[in-house]
């Protein structure tokens, strides 16, 4: 086999692997991970047969950590980045500058077309298969994201189990808006007064902030094991 033949050989082995991880990832975000069959994935790439699925990854999980490391590794490089420069400066200077660094990449994410799909992909992974998104992001793609909950839990001042619980729930809410946010991008044929409008984002932020820095009520303070905050 000559050098030029092996390497159109191997483009067209690329172009297939995307080929199945862009179908992929959006029947994923459309229908949920447990939902989506190796056949669906297949017709929707334009491939003849399972095989190539099988072929190209061993199986349907390990197209799935594949995914999520593809999307982790641009994330993380981007909030790597934000926080080296914000440690140059000295360190965070308020919960809203490490709030940036949360949710911007992620919003540059989704306004990209070629990962339209990627964040409502991980927040259905994150809602019924944790175990399997920790698994693939193995402690080494989200350590951006670490680093800024780290920030969070020293800059926050809450007793240690609201704490922990608030940032639990901010997640969880995080990832629904901006999964709504994502959804609407791809349905792009109106316009959509929530979130076309110039202030969406900073109000998003906005929302977040409020949420967890929010003095805890007495109702809540009493109700702690502790019974004190």
């Amino acid at each position: 086999m000559s050098t030029r033949t092996r390497e159109s050989s191997r483009a067209a082995s690329e172009d297939t692997r995307n080929q199945l991880k862009a179908a992929a990832q959006m029947l994923f975000a459309r229908h949920g991970v447990d939902a989506v069959t190796v056949q669906q994935i297949v017709s929707a790439a334009g491939q003849r047969n399972n095989a190539a699925l099988h072929y190209h990854f061993g199986s349907k999980e390990e197209l799935i950590r594949q995914l999520v490391v593809d999307g982790a590794t641009v994330l993380d490089e981007r909030r790597r980045g934000m926080l080296a420069g914000i440690e140059a400066r000295g360190g965070p200077a308020s919960i809203r500058e490490i709030l940036h660094v949360l949710v911007m990449p992620v919003i540059e994410l989704a306004d990209d077309e070629c990962w339209r799909g990627y964040i409502r992909f991980t927040s259905i992974l994150q809602a019924s298969d944790r175990k399997t998104l920790r698994a693939a992001l193995n402690n080494r793609w989200n350590t951006g994201y670490v680093a800024c909950f780290g920030y969070l839990k020293r800059m926050l001042p809450l007793p240690e189990k609201l704490l922990e619980q608030r940032l639990t729930l901010f997640s969880i809410y995080a990832n629904a808006v901006l999964s709504a946010r994502e959804a609407a991008l791809e349905s792009k044929s109106r316009s959509d007064r929530l979130w076309d409008q110039a202030f969406t984002i900073d109000n998003m932020l906005d929302t977040m902030e409020a949420m967890i820095t929010s003095p805890p009520s007495a109702p809540t303070l009493a109700k702690l094991p502790s019974g004190r905050s």
